[in-house]
Protein backbone atom coordinates (compact mmCIF):
# COMPACT_ATOMS: atom_id res chain seq x y z
CA UNK A 1 0.00 0.00 0.00
CA UNK A 2 1.29 3.92 -0.86
CA UNK A 3 0.02 6.50 1.17
CA UNK A 4 0.42 10.35 0.93
CA UNK A 5 -0.57 13.08 3.75
CA UNK A 6 -4.30 13.75 3.74
CA UNK A 7 -6.06 17.25 3.77
CA UNK A 8 -8.54 16.18 6.36
CA UNK A 9 -9.99 13.10 7.70
CA UNK A 10 -14.46 13.43 8.10
CA UNK A 11 -16.99 11.05 8.30
CA UNK A 12 -18.28 8.32 10.66
CA UNK A 13 -16.59 5.05 11.13
CA UNK A 14 -17.48 1.22 12.06
CA UNK A 15 -14.68 -1.05 13.40
CA UNK A 16 -15.09 -4.77 13.05
CA UNK A 17 -15.72 -6.97 16.59
CA UNK A 18 -13.04 -6.84 19.43
CA UNK A 19 -10.72 -9.88 18.16
CA UNK A 20 -10.10 -10.54 22.14
CA UNK A 21 -14.21 -10.75 22.56
CA UNK A 22 -14.39 -12.95 19.26
CA UNK A 23 -12.00 -15.52 20.51
CA UNK A 24 -13.74 -16.07 23.62
CA UNK A 25 -17.02 -16.21 22.46
CA UNK A 26 -15.72 -19.02 20.39
CA UNK A 27 -14.13 -20.71 22.97
CA UNK A 28 -16.67 -20.65 26.10
CA UNK A 29 -19.29 -21.23 23.02
CA UNK A 30 -17.30 -24.69 22.29
CA UNK A 31 -17.18 -25.73 26.00
CA UNK A 32 -21.16 -24.94 26.38
CA UNK A 33 -23.92 -27.02 26.53
CA UNK A 34 -26.53 -25.78 23.67
CA UNK A 35 -25.81 -23.28 20.89
CA UNK A 36 -24.25 -19.85 21.21
CA UNK A 37 -25.09 -16.71 19.10
CA UNK A 38 -22.05 -14.34 17.98
CA UNK A 39 -23.32 -11.13 16.48
CA UNK A 40 -20.41 -8.85 15.25
CA UNK A 41 -17.63 -11.34 15.33
CA UNK A 42 -14.43 -10.64 14.11
CA UNK A 43 -14.01 -12.38 10.57
CA UNK A 44 -10.04 -11.64 10.56
CA UNK A 45 -7.83 -14.41 10.21
CA UNK A 46 -7.05 -14.88 14.30
CA UNK A 47 -10.35 -15.54 14.83
CA UNK A 48 -11.11 -17.81 11.99
CA UNK A 49 -7.58 -19.88 13.12
CA UNK A 50 -9.56 -20.23 16.62
CA UNK A 51 -12.74 -21.35 14.57
CA UNK A 52 -10.50 -23.94 12.39
CA UNK A 53 -9.02 -24.91 16.08
CA UNK A 54 -12.27 -25.89 17.47
CA UNK A 55 -14.06 -28.05 14.18
CA UNK A 56 -10.88 -29.74 14.33
CA UNK A 57 -11.92 -30.91 17.80
CA UNK A 58 -15.64 -31.96 17.02
CA UNK A 59 -17.32 -28.76 17.11
CA UNK A 60 -20.10 -27.51 14.43
CA UNK A 61 -19.59 -23.84 14.08
CA UNK A 62 -22.14 -22.22 11.41
CA UNK A 63 -20.17 -19.17 10.11
CA UNK A 64 -22.29 -16.49 8.10
CA UNK A 65 -22.13 -12.99 7.51
CA UNK A 66 -25.18 -12.28 10.03
CA UNK A 67 -23.77 -14.67 12.89
CA UNK A 68 -21.85 -17.14 14.32
CA UNK A 69 -23.54 -20.19 15.90
CA UNK A 70 -21.72 -22.62 17.44
CA UNK A 71 -23.30 -25.72 18.58
CA UNK A 72 -21.09 -26.58 22.14
CA UNK A 73 -20.55 -29.65 23.60
CA UNK A 74 -20.45 -29.34 26.92
CA UNK A 75 -17.15 -29.25 29.00
CA UNK A 76 -16.04 -32.35 28.51
CA UNK A 77 -17.38 -32.63 24.74
CA UNK A 78 -14.71 -31.73 22.51
CA UNK A 79 -12.89 -34.83 20.63
CA UNK A 80 -9.12 -35.67 19.65
CA UNK A 81 -8.37 -33.37 17.07
CA UNK A 82 -8.37 -34.54 13.55
CA UNK A 83 -4.99 -33.20 12.38
CA UNK A 84 -2.58 -30.68 14.31
CA UNK A 85 -3.75 -27.55 15.59
CA UNK A 86 -3.09 -24.52 13.48
CA UNK A 87 -3.14 -21.05 14.87
CA UNK A 88 -1.60 -19.19 12.20
CA UNK A 89 -0.69 -16.10 14.09
CA UNK A 90 -3.11 -15.80 16.73
CA UNK A 91 -1.27 -15.43 20.19
CA UNK A 92 -4.53 -15.40 22.29
CA UNK A 93 -5.78 -19.07 20.34
CA UNK A 94 -2.55 -20.74 20.81
CA UNK A 95 -2.14 -19.56 24.62
CA UNK A 96 -5.78 -20.02 25.64
CA UNK A 97 -6.60 -23.29 23.76
CA UNK A 98 -3.18 -24.28 25.73
CA UNK A 99 -5.11 -24.08 29.01
CA UNK A 100 -7.90 -26.09 28.05
CA UNK A 101 -5.98 -28.80 26.00
CA UNK A 102 -3.59 -29.13 29.20
CA UNK A 103 -7.08 -31.03 30.79
CA UNK A 104 -8.00 -32.93 28.08
CA UNK A 105 -8.43 -36.86 27.63
CA UNK A 106 -6.62 -36.68 24.16
CA UNK A 107 -3.18 -35.92 22.85
CA UNK A 108 -3.05 -32.62 20.77
CA UNK A 109 0.22 -30.98 18.81
CA UNK A 110 -0.36 -26.98 18.31
CA UNK A 111 1.78 -25.16 15.90
CA UNK A 112 1.57 -21.66 14.15
CA UNK A 113 2.97 -19.07 11.42
CA UNK A 114 6.99 -18.47 11.36
CA UNK A 115 5.98 -15.39 13.70
CA UNK A 116 3.93 -17.87 16.83
CA UNK A 117 6.83 -20.00 16.53
CA UNK A 118 9.16 -17.07 17.98
CA UNK A 119 6.67 -16.21 20.64
CA UNK A 120 7.62 -17.06 24.47
CA UNK A 121 5.12 -19.95 25.25
CA UNK A 122 7.14 -20.42 28.67
CA UNK A 123 5.06 -18.34 30.30
CA UNK A 124 1.97 -20.58 29.98
CA UNK A 125 3.59 -23.73 30.26
CA UNK A 126 5.26 -22.84 33.48
CA UNK A 127 1.51 -22.65 35.11
CA UNK A 128 0.09 -25.13 33.45
CA UNK A 129 2.96 -27.26 34.30
CA UNK A 130 2.59 -26.64 37.71
CA UNK A 131 -1.02 -27.81 37.51
CA UNK A 132 -0.14 -31.41 36.56
CA UNK A 133 -0.22 -30.63 32.65
CA UNK A 134 2.05 -32.44 30.41
CA UNK A 135 3.09 -29.68 27.88
CA UNK A 136 6.35 -29.40 25.71
CA UNK A 137 8.06 -27.62 23.26
CA UNK A 138 8.83 -30.10 20.46
CA UNK A 139 12.17 -27.95 19.39
CA UNK A 140 12.96 -27.20 22.94
CA UNK A 141 13.03 -23.54 22.68
CA UNK A 142 9.77 -22.82 25.02
CA UNK A 143 7.89 -21.75 21.73
CA UNK A 144 5.72 -23.61 19.24
CA UNK A 145 5.01 -26.13 18.15
CA UNK A 146 3.65 -27.82 21.23
CA UNK A 147 2.85 -30.98 22.35
CA UNK A 148 0.10 -31.16 24.58
CA UNK A 149 -0.98 -34.71 26.42
CA UNK A 150 -4.02 -34.07 28.06
CA UNK A 151 -4.00 -35.00 32.34
CA UNK A 152 -5.69 -34.38 35.35
CA UNK A 153 -5.13 -31.46 36.98
CA UNK A 154 -4.96 -29.53 40.65
CA UNK A 155 -5.83 -25.67 41.51
CA UNK A 156 -2.96 -23.87 42.22
CA UNK A 157 -2.42 -20.06 43.01
CA UNK A 158 -0.12 -18.79 40.32
CA UNK A 159 1.47 -15.61 41.00
CA UNK A 160 2.42 -14.05 37.59
CA UNK A 161 5.50 -12.26 36.44
CA UNK A 162 3.77 -10.44 33.44
CA UNK A 163 0.37 -8.68 33.65
CA UNK A 164 -1.31 -10.86 30.44
CA UNK A 165 -4.54 -11.51 30.36
CA UNK A 166 -3.37 -14.57 28.09
CA UNK A 167 -1.69 -16.04 30.89
CA UNK A 168 -4.61 -15.66 33.13
CA UNK A 169 -7.03 -16.84 30.56
CA UNK A 170 -5.16 -20.15 29.65
CA UNK A 171 -4.66 -20.60 33.52
CA UNK A 172 -8.23 -19.86 34.48
CA UNK A 173 -9.75 -22.12 31.64
CA UNK A 174 -7.50 -25.03 32.97
CA UNK A 175 -8.48 -24.61 36.25
CA UNK A 176 -12.13 -24.98 35.06
CA UNK A 177 -11.27 -28.80 34.57
CA UNK A 178 -8.55 -28.94 37.87
CA UNK A 179 -9.94 -30.36 41.69
CA UNK A 180 -10.14 -27.02 43.55
CA UNK A 181 -10.29 -23.36 43.45
CA UNK A 182 -7.30 -21.90 40.55
CA UNK A 183 -6.40 -18.83 41.29
CA UNK A 184 -4.14 -15.90 39.22
CA UNK A 185 -2.46 -12.88 40.79
CA UNK A 186 -1.05 -10.47 38.13
CA UNK A 187 1.39 -7.52 39.40
CA UNK A 188 -1.18 -4.68 37.73
CA UNK A 189 -4.57 -5.87 36.72
CA UNK A 190 -4.67 -7.24 32.28
CA UNK A 191 -7.86 -7.08 30.43
CA UNK A 192 -10.84 -8.97 32.06
CA UNK A 193 -13.01 -10.22 28.78
CA UNK A 194 -12.27 -13.81 30.10
CA UNK A 195 -13.30 -12.96 33.63
CA UNK A 196 -16.65 -10.90 31.95
CA UNK A 197 -17.62 -13.86 29.53
CA UNK A 198 -16.98 -16.56 31.88
CA UNK A 199 -19.67 -15.71 34.36
CA UNK A 200 -21.80 -15.02 31.53
CA UNK A 201 -22.01 -18.19 30.38
CA UNK A 202 -22.24 -19.83 34.02
CA UNK A 203 -18.68 -19.88 35.76
CA UNK A 204 -18.16 -18.61 38.89
CA UNK A 205 -15.05 -16.58 38.55
CA UNK A 206 -14.20 -13.68 41.55
CA UNK A 207 -12.19 -10.86 41.42
CA UNK A 208 -10.54 -9.29 44.00
CA UNK A 209 -7.60 -6.42 43.22
CA UNK A 210 -5.39 -8.25 41.06
CA UNK A 211 -6.31 -11.70 41.68
CA UNK A 212 -8.99 -14.08 39.63
CA UNK A 213 -10.24 -16.96 40.80
CA UNK A 214 -12.16 -19.53 39.22
CA UNK A 215 -14.34 -22.39 40.83
CA UNK A 216 -13.82 -25.84 39.06
CA UNK A 217 -16.56 -28.21 37.11
CA UNK A 218 -18.83 -25.41 36.00
CA UNK A 219 -21.75 -26.16 33.77
CA UNK A 220 -21.45 -23.59 30.71
CA UNK A 221 -24.91 -22.98 28.79
CA UNK A 222 -24.91 -21.31 25.23
CA UNK A 223 -25.50 -17.94 25.88
CA UNK A 224 -26.47 -14.45 22.69
CA UNK A 225 -22.66 -12.63 22.44
CA UNK A 226 -22.75 -9.57 20.73
CA UNK A 227 -19.22 -8.56 20.64
CA UNK A 228 -18.70 -4.59 20.53
CA UNK A 229 -16.21 -2.91 18.59
CA UNK A 230 -12.58 -3.23 18.89
CA UNK A 231 -11.02 -0.70 20.81
CA UNK A 232 -7.63 -1.44 19.50
CA UNK A 233 -8.92 -1.16 15.31
CA UNK A 234 -10.48 2.16 16.82
CA UNK A 235 -7.18 3.53 18.46
CA UNK A 236 -5.86 3.72 14.54
CA UNK A 237 -8.27 6.43 13.59
CA UNK A 238 -8.37 7.78 17.37
CA UNK A 239 -4.41 8.43 16.69
CA UNK A 240 -5.35 9.73 12.91
CA UNK A 241 -8.24 12.18 13.50
CA UNK A 242 -5.92 13.61 16.42
CA UNK A 243 -2.85 14.74 14.14
CA UNK A 244 -4.36 14.68 10.85
CA UNK A 245 -5.61 19.23 10.54
CA UNK A 246 -8.81 20.21 9.87
CA UNK A 247 -10.41 16.33 10.88
CA UNK A 248 -13.58 14.94 12.85
CA UNK A 249 -14.45 11.34 12.78
CA UNK A 250 -17.30 9.31 14.72
CA UNK A 251 -16.30 6.08 15.66
CA UNK A 252 -19.59 4.26 16.61
CA UNK A 253 -19.90 0.92 18.55
CA UNK A 254 -16.67 0.76 20.73
CA UNK A 255 -16.21 -1.40 23.50
CA UNK A 256 -14.45 0.79 26.07
CA UNK A 257 -13.67 -1.57 29.33
CA UNK A 258 -11.47 0.29 31.81
CA UNK A 259 -9.18 -2.95 31.19
CA UNK A 260 -8.24 -2.01 27.62
CA UNK A 261 -9.57 2.05 27.70
CA UNK A 262 -5.55 3.25 27.90
CA UNK A 263 -5.65 4.58 24.48
CA UNK A 264 -8.23 7.12 25.46
CA UNK A 265 -6.68 8.28 28.68
CA UNK A 266 -3.36 8.48 27.47
CA UNK A 267 -5.08 10.87 24.37
CA UNK A 268 -7.00 12.99 26.68
CA UNK A 269 -3.39 13.49 28.30
CA UNK A 270 -1.77 14.68 25.57
CA UNK A 271 -4.31 17.01 24.66
CA UNK A 272 -6.63 15.08 22.23
CA UNK A 273 -10.45 16.43 22.39
CA UNK A 274 -12.43 13.16 22.49
CA UNK A 275 -15.85 12.98 23.87
CA UNK A 276 -18.07 9.95 24.30
CA UNK A 277 -21.53 9.61 23.31
CA UNK A 278 -24.52 6.99 23.58
CA UNK A 279 -22.51 5.13 26.71
CA UNK A 280 -24.37 1.62 27.74
CA UNK A 281 -23.40 -1.78 29.04
CA UNK A 282 -24.37 -4.99 27.60
CA UNK A 283 -21.76 -7.07 29.96
CA UNK A 284 -18.75 -4.91 28.17
CA UNK A 285 -19.86 -1.12 28.45
CA UNK A 286 -19.70 0.22 24.79
CA UNK A 287 -19.92 3.91 23.52
CA UNK A 288 -19.33 6.27 20.62
CA UNK A 289 -15.97 8.04 20.15
CA UNK A 290 -15.77 11.66 18.76
CA UNK A 291 -12.60 12.16 17.56
CA UNK A 292 -11.38 16.08 16.35
CA UNK A 293 -7.99 17.29 15.42
CA UNK A 294 -5.96 18.73 18.45
CA UNK A 295 -2.54 19.99 19.25
CA UNK A 296 -0.80 17.29 21.39
CA UNK A 297 1.83 17.07 23.71
CA UNK A 298 4.06 15.34 24.98
CA UNK A 299 3.65 13.01 28.15
CA UNK A 300 4.80 10.16 29.95
CA UNK A 301 3.05 6.73 29.97
CA UNK A 302 4.18 3.92 32.36
CA UNK A 303 3.34 1.83 35.24
CA UNK A 304 -0.49 0.46 35.56
CA UNK A 305 -1.75 1.81 32.32
CA UNK A 306 0.25 -0.05 30.24
CA UNK A 307 -1.56 -3.18 30.28
CA UNK A 308 -4.21 -1.65 28.73
CA UNK A 309 -3.02 -0.17 26.01
CA UNK A 310 0.22 -2.51 25.16
CA UNK A 311 -1.23 -3.10 21.61
CA UNK A 312 -1.93 0.67 20.83
CA UNK A 313 1.58 1.60 21.77
CA UNK A 314 2.81 1.83 18.30
CA UNK A 315 0.07 4.00 17.38
CA UNK A 316 0.96 6.08 20.12
CA UNK A 317 4.38 6.11 19.41
CA UNK A 318 2.79 8.14 15.72
CA UNK A 319 0.94 10.58 17.95
CA UNK A 320 3.65 11.65 20.13
CA UNK A 321 5.90 12.09 17.07
CA UNK A 322 3.79 14.65 16.11
CA UNK A 323 3.25 16.01 19.09
CA UNK A 324 4.85 19.18 20.99
CA UNK A 325 7.85 18.59 23.24
CA UNK A 326 8.88 14.76 24.88
CA UNK A 327 6.88 11.48 25.20
CA UNK A 328 8.56 8.76 27.54
CA UNK A 329 7.44 5.45 27.54
CA UNK A 330 8.27 2.92 30.02
CA UNK A 331 7.47 -0.69 31.48
CA UNK A 332 6.34 -1.74 27.50
CA UNK A 333 9.36 -4.59 27.60
CA UNK A 334 6.51 -6.57 26.18
CA UNK A 335 6.66 -4.99 23.33
CA UNK A 336 9.92 -6.75 22.34
CA UNK A 337 7.79 -10.30 22.04
CA UNK A 338 4.56 -9.65 20.17
CA UNK A 339 4.38 -10.42 16.27
CA UNK A 340 7.48 -8.49 15.76
CA UNK A 341 10.03 -6.32 18.45
CA UNK A 342 7.73 -3.44 17.95
CA UNK A 343 10.31 -1.41 20.28
CA UNK A 344 13.04 -1.58 17.16
CA UNK A 345 10.37 -1.88 14.41
CA UNK A 346 9.15 1.26 15.85
CA UNK A 347 12.15 3.30 16.09
CA UNK A 348 13.60 1.76 12.98
CA UNK A 349 10.82 3.00 10.55
CA UNK A 350 9.59 6.67 12.65
CA UNK A 351 13.69 7.62 12.29
CA UNK A 352 13.02 6.75 8.87
CA UNK A 353 10.35 9.25 8.55
CA UNK A 354 12.01 11.90 10.22
CA UNK A 355 11.28 11.37 14.09
CA UNK A 356 13.87 11.44 16.51
CA UNK A 357 13.13 8.27 18.40
CA UNK A 358 15.32 6.61 20.19
CA UNK A 359 14.60 3.02 21.69
CA UNK A 360 15.18 1.82 25.45
CA UNK A 361 15.14 -1.68 27.78
CA UNK A 362 11.60 -0.97 27.99
CA UNK A 363 9.89 1.33 25.74
CA UNK A 364 11.04 5.08 23.63
CA UNK A 365 11.64 7.91 23.75
CA UNK A 366 9.99 10.30 21.49
CA UNK A 367 11.10 13.98 20.94
CA UNK A 368 7.90 15.00 18.72
CA UNK A 369 7.64 17.87 16.63
CA UNK A 370 9.51 17.40 13.80
CA UNK A 371 7.82 17.13 10.27
CA UNK A 372 7.99 13.85 9.10
CA UNK A 373 8.37 12.22 5.55
CA UNK A 374 7.55 9.68 3.35
CA UNK A 375 9.78 6.28 3.88
CA UNK A 376 9.63 3.03 3.01
CA UNK A 377 8.32 0.88 5.80
CA UNK A 378 8.34 -2.87 6.08
CA UNK A 379 5.63 -4.49 8.23
CA UNK A 380 7.19 -7.12 9.21
CA UNK A 381 3.79 -9.03 9.00
CA UNK A 382 2.42 -7.18 11.97
CA UNK A 383 -0.93 -6.03 11.12
CA UNK A 384 -0.46 -3.67 14.27
CA UNK A 385 3.19 -1.93 12.74
CA UNK A 386 1.47 -1.66 9.15
CA UNK A 387 -2.13 0.02 10.36
CA UNK A 388 0.16 2.07 12.71
CA UNK A 389 2.49 3.58 9.42
CA UNK A 390 -0.62 3.94 7.40
CA UNK A 391 -1.81 6.37 10.12
CA UNK A 392 1.52 8.17 10.29
CA UNK A 393 1.97 8.69 6.35
CA UNK A 394 -1.32 10.66 6.43
CA UNK A 395 0.17 13.22 8.32
CA UNK A 396 3.79 13.08 6.23
CA UNK A 397 4.68 14.77 3.08
CA UNK A 398 5.45 13.00 0.47
CA UNK A 399 4.60 9.09 -0.66
CA UNK A 400 5.02 5.99 2.03
CA UNK A 401 5.29 2.93 0.82
CA UNK A 402 4.27 -0.16 3.32
CA UNK A 403 5.46 -3.60 2.16
CA UNK A 404 3.56 -6.82 3.59
CA UNK A 405 0.43 -4.71 4.08
CA UNK A 406 -1.75 -7.42 3.65
CA UNK A 407 -1.23 -8.66 7.42
CA UNK A 408 -4.03 -5.99 8.10
CA UNK A 409 -6.67 -9.36 7.55
CA UNK A 410 -5.47 -10.59 10.80
CA UNK A 411 -7.65 -8.23 12.40
CA UNK A 412 -9.12 -5.68 10.54
CA UNK A 413 -9.38 -6.63 6.32
CA UNK A 414 -10.96 -3.95 5.67
CA UNK A 415 -9.22 -0.99 7.32
CA UNK A 416 -7.53 0.41 4.47
CA UNK A 417 -11.05 0.74 2.77
CA UNK A 418 -12.21 2.36 5.78
CA UNK A 419 -9.54 4.79 6.12
CA UNK A 420 -9.10 6.11 2.79
CA UNK A 421 -12.94 7.06 2.82
CA UNK A 422 -12.46 9.38 5.37
CA UNK A 423 -9.78 11.23 3.43
CA UNK A 424 -11.96 12.32 0.40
Amino acid sequence: MVFQRAKHLKGEVTVPGDKSISHRAVMFGSLAKGTTEVTNFLQGADCLSTIDCFRKMGIKIDNTPERILIHGNGLHGLSAPIDILDVGNSGTTARLISGILAAQSFESALTGDASIKKRPMRRIMKPLSMMGADIVSINGNDCAPLRIMGAPLHGIHYHSEVASAQVKSSVLLAGMYADGITQVTEPTLSRNHSEIMLNYFGATVRTENTTASIEPEPVLTGQKVNVPGDISSAAYFIAAGLIVPDSEILIKNVGVNPTRDGILKVAIAMGGDITLFNIRNEGEPTADILVKSSSLHGITIEGDIIPTLIDELPVINVMAACAEGTTVIKDAAELKVKESNRIDVMVKYLSAMGCDISGTQDGMIIQGGKALHGALVDSHMDHRIAMSFSVAALAADGMTEISGSECVTISYPDFFGDLLKLTR
